[in-house]
């Protein structure tokens, strides 16, 4: 480790080389990369993830959150044992989509509203592509004639594996990253669901509610601070396709392979359907763009990103295992 410690600034170097000869090189093809993810960000993201951000900015400034959660977390407290706030997250992070989870857990937790160890179950499993996302990209760009299974797959899996986090023993837990080593208190048990009251950061550490234009002023301005940076990353993202523009008489397979892997919504758009169980199986893992788009909204906090990569790779294991036996019982698309 601590050779490869020394190596690696040689390597990013050559990596950084590499890139801008390969920009210089190629103008036009870095053009054309770039224009691509700045027009999926201002043509996909925008209008869909922006107004999500700016509601759920007001609400949490506002102290709504619990009162919009009401009528789900009766049910999912005695299933999870969440808090108002974890229910709040649940709703959010998967009508909204990815990564309003990631945003929403991060707002939260800083305003004192989750505890950390409530923080970092909610993030591993409630980060994901959006069913308007899915439904209305992912299902017409894959050709999907019937996208009950895979729906069921791609937001099923995730609620199940979240029922095992909330319920897994104390050492399990640890090992998984969960447990807040600043906080002694023992996890509960894999019968006993994670009690409300345990589970509440205390009155005191919880932000003060905004009134209605203070919290809109804050919530937009917020938004678009979040929705730009977004942009940054899929524009990035989408401009280091260029870095096997040299190579691009390699299989056709394993280039779509390498978009998808990169960034998500752009290795769609170029894959189409000829990778339909790859893309169906990534979708989970969401590729490095929304890697770094979640370490993005939670940088400012002490909630852990390698846990969280390991918990979507974890899943996309999983959604590969789910297909394979789908595709053994009956065609899914």
């Amino acid at each position: 480790m601590r050779q490869l410690h020394k190596i690696s600034p040689y390597l990013y170097t050559a990596l950084f080389l590499y890139l801008t000869a390969l920009l210089l090189r190629y103008p036009a093809v870095s053009l054309e990369y770039a224009y691509t993810g700045l027009h999926l960000w201002l043509t996909k993201m925008v209008p869909t993830l922006l107004p999500f951000m700016i509601l759920s900015g007001i609400m949490i400034r506002m102290n709504l959150t619990e009162r919009f959660a009401a009528l789900l977390h009766p049910l999912l407290h005695r299933l999870y044992g969440t808090s108002a706030n974890g229910a709040y997250v649940m709703m959010i992070g998967f009508l909204c989509g990815f990564p309003m989870g990631a945003r929403t857990v991060a707002e939260l937790y800083r305003a004192g509203r989750l505890s950390a160890d409530e923080s970092r179950r909610l993030l591993y499993f409630c980060n994901n592509i959006g069913p308007i996302y899915f439904l209305g990209y992912v299902v017409p760009t894959l050709g999907i004639a019937k996208p009950a299974v895979p729906f069921l797959i791609m937001y099923g899996l995730p609620l199940l594996y979240g029922l095992l986090l909330f319920r897994l023993p104390h050492p399990a837990s640890r090992r998984l990253g969960i447990r807040n080593r600043k906080t002694p208190r023992v996890l509960p048990s894999a019968a006993e669901p994670l009690r409300q009251e345990e589970n509440a950061p205390s009155a005191a550490s919880q932000t003060a509610a905004l009134s209605l234009p203070a919290a809109i002023d804050a919530s937009v301005k917020s938004g678009l601070i979040g929705i730009a940076g977004l942009g940054g990353y899929m524009i990035f993202f989408n401009l280091l396709n260029i870095a096997f523009y040299p190579f691009r008489n390699a299989p056709a397979d394993l280039l779509r392979l390498y978009r998808c892997v990169l960034e998500i919504t752009g290795g769609i758009d170029y894959s189409g359907q000829s990778l339909f169980y790859p893309i169906l199986i990534l979708l989970p893992f969401g590729g490095f763009s929304c890697i770094v788009q979640t370490y993005s909204m939670i940088a400012d906090t002490d909630l852990p990103l390698k846990p969280y990569i390991l918990h979507k790779i974890a899943q996309s294991l999983l959604t590969a295992l789910c297909y394979f036996l789908c595709h053994l019982l009956t065609p899914c698309g």
